[in-house]
């Protein structure tokens, strides 16, 4: 027995194991916030509520409808994202959104596999465990897994395996992983475009590689195409208004308060990304045009939220600007006619990545494991979940964002005040202040034709519920 053991030991401390027990390691802590987080109720968002919804849809072999965006609308009129569909089955064997969050961990913490992989193959093995750790500690990861779930969790592996074919001089395989990229969201196709132009600007110095070019080029059009494609045919197609419903966002039209980003915010956000990822020496690397794409359209919206540091929209970018960082410190190490100077700050440089991970971590969502209060379930949120539990399966329900996915497993949810041509069974939302007026003229705001009475308050909410056989009138004050 004690053989085996140390067999087993010796086994799991072979270089080749350390990606896959790093990422083992991140799978445990990314599932632990985002379960922690799920048990307090710290949603910041819909979007968990939202996507539960479309999977519950393809997991039952109907259309993805999303009522939380409006009753009976389709989430491919909002964002083209096939790709949630594989969570289907899974879905229909476990119906929860902790499903969703553990897939997406999983997701997140795979990406350190070809991520760890190939920096050790370039850079060797004590580097390439720095590169990893700083991938899976980097602070756009962070704030994805606190973000409750997003579809970009399906790009991380598929871009980090792309990125990993490229660095191997693997063209075909390259490409073929980008290829998915266009199934994840609309505008990652110009993701897997920028892919196939770094595949034909390395490809171009291999004479022996003369077949991938023209390849190359036809995953550019490709990627192009099927974001044209996505954006003018398929999202309005199922769009109830005909249109895709984010333009505003580029041109400002409709959006409160829309202005370009300021020329101050832009240059932070750019040296955010790649500065505590590589030093900027990411910018020696052709591999960084993969970020452009998403840089792009974020700097050039007039949405501030766009423009920050918080939500998932810096995640893609993390594995791009570490893979990049790799190529460049690869290529300055085997050259021989630079200064010494450069190969040694070049080499140190990994080892930097992965110590400014750590410290930022103890700023980031991550860091809060190390505290009790993050497993802590307060009475307040006790008192809530007790408050839904009141409404029965199968119910229609309005709900603010707290509620939401505590609720789509099992009713029907609507965003408050969206709920149009629909009377829910319940109202439920928190109460701000008693300032805010007596909770029953909302209802009355929001379906004049209806009566609602109170049924509970807690932690803070109000459940309503419709009386089904008084009469129409209003009786609030």
């Amino acid at each position: 027995m004690i053989t085996y053991v140390r067999a087993v030991r010796r086994s799991w401390a072979e270089p080749r194991r350390d990606p896959y027990w790093l990422a083992g390691a991140f799978l445990v802590a990314y599932a632990a916030l985002s379960l922690a987080r799920y048990r307090r109720m710290a949603t910041l968002s819909w979007d968990l509520g939202i996507f539960e919804q479309a999977v519950r849809g393809y997991a039952h072999l109907r259309a993805p409808i999303v009522d939380i965006k409006g009753p009976g609308a389709n989430i491919l009129g909002d964002h083209f994202s096939p790709i949630i569909a594989l969570l289907a089955p899974l879905y229909r064997i476990f119906p929860t959104p902790v499903t969703l969050l553990v897939v997406q961990a999983a997701l997140f913490a795979s990406a350190a596999i070809p991520i760890t992989r190939v920096a050790a193959r370039l850079l060797g093995r004590g580097r390439g465990l720095a590169i990893g750790v700083a991938y899976g500690l980097s602070w756009g990861v962070q704030r994805a897994i606190e973000f409750d779930f997003h579809e970009i969790a399906f790009a991380m592996p598929l871009l980090a395996l792309s990125l990993e074919a490229i660095l191997r001089g693997r063209w075909w395989a390259a490409m073929a992983w980008a290829l998915p990229l266009v199934l994840v969201k609309e505008d990652m196709g110009l993701t897997a475009a920028a892919v196939g132009l770094v595949v034909a600007l390395r490809a171009r110095r291999n004479p022996a590689a003369s077949r991938v070019l023209p390849c190359a080029v036809a995953l550019v059009a490709f990627g192009v195409a099927c974001t044209v494609l996505a954006l003018l045919v398929m999202i309005p197609a199922f769009n109830h208004g005909g249109d895709y419903g984010y333009w505003q966002k580029l041109t400002g039209h409709g959006v409160s308060g829309a202005r370009h980003v300021p020329p101050g915010i832009a240059v932070r956000t750019v040296l955010w990304i790649l500065v505590p990822t590589s030093g900027l020496y990411a910018l020696r690397s052709p591999l960084l045009l993969v970020a452009v794409p998403t840089i792009g359209w974020r700097l050039a919206s007039q949405d501030a939220h766009y423009w920050g540091l918080d939500w998932h929209y810096s995640a893609v970018l993390m594995p791009v600007a570490l893979l990049a960082l790799v190529d460049a410190v690869a290529r300055t190490r085997a050259r021989t006619d630079g200064p010494r100077w450069a190969r040694e700050y070049a080499s140190r440089l990994p080892a930097a990545v992965a110590v400014a991970a750590l410290a930022l971590t103890t700023t980031l969502p991550l860091g809060t494991l190390l505290h009790w209060g993050t497993y802590r379930v307060d009475a307040r949120t006790v008192a809530v979940k007790r408050l839904l539990r009141k409404i029965p399966d199968g119910a229609t329900v309005e709900s603010d964002v707290l509620p939401i996915s505590r609720l789509t497993r099992r009713t029907t949810v609507y965003w408050i005040g969206a709920a149009k041509g629909v009377t829910p069974d319940y109202i439920t939302f928190r109460l701000r202040s008693p300032d805010d007026g007596d909770p029953l003229d909302l209802s009355h705001h929001l379906h004049p034709n209806a009566n609602y009475d109170e049924v509970a308050r807690a932690g803070g909410y109000i459940l309503l519920a419709r009386d089904k056989e008084g009469p129409v009138a209003w009786r609030g004050s």
